[in-house]
């Protein structure tokens, strides 16, 4: 088994003195996907933003609990952690494919210059690689320079994830990537994300139970703001322990 990347320790979060996630832990271990399951508005997207501090700027929103990134132990939602240096680590995309309104080539460059990298050959290099990674250099390499709103919700779809990639995070955060995209769209970023976790460690969320069982190594089933089950995935999907777990996952209810 490989070591865990990111261990959630009782995380709970509030909205004001409303409990949406409570006491969540679960391990995420490296190289390995993890699907976090359960019905619309369980706390799974809220539980996923917290990790890369996306609710930071809402003053009424308060989290407990940790998260330790591996190797040195940092607590990611330790309000004392500088955010930014969090999602240089940990990368996230999100449902609707949000590209900048930049070419195409700027748009998986923008994290590297952030990070300092203005050297025009290793810019290139990075960016190139990024995109064969997500195997959209082919359809795009000749026209880098477009602006990435020219195409289609697919390829936007990957060329976030090239973004997201090239400045090598350590752990991948998918907020339903597949939700706003066609089944042959859907098909490719699975194919995609499965072929990601050799370079990364990735947490997805998603509503479609049939896109859990098909990629991911560990899925955590929450339901209320808790979590119900964690385990591998065959295990959670055939032979759960809790009753709950099993309604869901036969469509008792959800």
């Amino acid at each position: 088994m490989n070591g865990v990347k990111l261990d959630l320790r009782k995380v709970s979060v509030f909205y004001g003195k409303k409990q949406a996630v409570k006491d969540v832990s679960f391990p995420v271990y490296e190289n390995k996907i993890v699907a976090i399951i359960g019905p619309s508005g369980c706390g799974k997207t809220t539980l996923l933003r917290v990790l890369n501090r996306m609710h930071d700027l809402y003053p009424d929103i308060t989290y407990t609990g940790e998260a330790i990134l591996s190797p040195e132990g940092i607590n990611l939602i330790d309000r004392k952690v500088d955010p930014i240096k969090v999602r240089m680590r940990i990368g996230m995309v999100f449902q609707k494919p949000n590209p900048f309104p930049k070419s195409i080539f700027e748009n998986v460059a923008y994290g590297l210059r952030i990070r300092g990298i203005n050297n025009k050959t290793e810019l290139k290099d990075r960016v190139e690689e990024a995109l064969k990674a997500v195997w959209l250099w082919d359809e795009v390499k000749d026209r880098l320079q477009d602006n990435a709103y020219s195409l289609s919700g697919g390829q936007q779809q990957r060329l976030c994830i090239a973004r997201a990639i090239a400045v090598q995070p350590e752990v991948l955060l998918f907020d339903e990537p597949t939700s706003a995209l066609d089944p042959i769209s859907t098909a490719k970023i699975e194919e995609l994300i499965v072929e990601l976790k050799k370079r990364t460690t990735v947490l997805i969320v998603t509503h479609n139970m049939q896109q859990a069982a098909r990629i991911s190594d560990f899925t955590a089933f929450m339901y209320l703001g808790e979590l119900v089950e964690f385990g591998p995935t065959e295990k959670i999907f055939t032979k759960p322990d809790q009753k709950l777990t099993e309604d869901y996952i036969t469509g008792r209810f959800g």
